[in-house]
């Protein structure tokens, strides 16, 4: 058995050791958000005193609200669409045991492609005049849809995009909370004669409310700050229909050299990703079980 003095050794040792990685969070993390609000507040090469002018252009820029509205409304189809599908893809896996394991593995390609790749994929499958999409629209009699040069439907497509890319990775989150689930329960419904819809609908569903909401954590994070996919395929357009909040940052900072105000774009744009963890946290927190 250890004594106390060696325990406090050993801890006093697992302290040190944890240094580097303070310090390496400090420069990775602490100092870019602390540069950003400097520049953000005025501050910078061409500084002539720290102020919330920035933060006051927000308010009356129009543009900002544009990018802040359609940032919410692909987070809100995407996020929406991604948990139901997700949802349902688990399911079908859990039902057929046999095929699991290969399709778990099939399903696993498009999340591990890079951005970029996928976004290169839209680019080519909805092509106006060569893709696959137009292809099998106009094989169905219905005329060639401009996927990504819509102002109304480009950024319903970019959601779509998203979708197809993430969804394996929510139904492998929600079918591990299918897998935990206690199966005393199940048996104890059908004894009440609750089969079918009404077991998912009154058991299955409340019981996977805290992985649902871990799912919602982590592609909230990814779809508030959502930029390699809408930059290749759209890089914001047409127009500003696909501008959200990260792109317009990125424009004012490297396009117009506003780095200042794409500072201040950006705090927000982090204050809102901090908000909607701690929201879907708050939430998983209630519906634990």
């Amino acid at each position: 058995m250890s004594s106390p003095h060696h325990a406090g050794q050993t801890a006093m040792s697992v302290r040190w050791m944890m240094i580097p990685a303070v310090i390496l969070t400090l420069a990775m993390v602490v100092f870019p958000l602390g540069y950003a609000i400097y520049l953000s507040l005025g501050g910078g090469a061409a500084a002539t005193g720290l102020g919330v002018s920035n933060f006051e252009r927000l308010i009356a820029d129009p543009s900002f609200w544009s990018a802040l509205r359609i940032t919410f409304g692909l987070f809100a189809v995407a996020l929406v669409l991604q948990l139901v599908l997700g949802t349902a893809l688990a399911l079908l896996l859990n039902r057929f045991n046999v095929v699991r394991g290969l399709v778990r593995t099939a399903i696993l390609s498009p999340f591990m492609l890079p951005p970029v790749v996928v976004g290169m994929i839209a680019i080519v499958v909805l092509d106006p005049g060569l893709g696959a999409a137009n292809w099998i629209v106009q094989s169905l009699g219905l005329p060639p849809f401009l996927w990504l040069a819509s102002p109304t439907w480009s950024l319903v497509v970019v959601a779509l995009i998203d979708t197809w890319q993430w969804t394996p990775f929510v139904a492998l989150i929600v079918l591990g909370g299918l897998q935990s689930l206690p199966g005393r329960v199940y048996e104890a419904a059908e004894i009440d004669g609750a089969v079918g819809i009404r077991r998912f609908w009154y058991i299955t569903l409340p019981l996977l409310g805290p992985t649902l909401l871990t799912a919602a954590v982590l592609r909230s994070v990814d779809l508030l700050r959502f930029f390699d996919v809408i930059y290749i395929t759209t890089q914001g357009g047409p127009g500003n229909a696909t501008t959200t909040l990260n792109i317009y940052a990125y424009k004012l900072g490297f396009d117009f050299m506003d780095v200042g105000y794409a500072a201040a774009v950006m705090i927000v744009l982090a204050l809102l990703v901090l908000g909607s963890v701690l929201f879907f946290a708050s939430l998983r927190k209630r519906v634990s079980w």
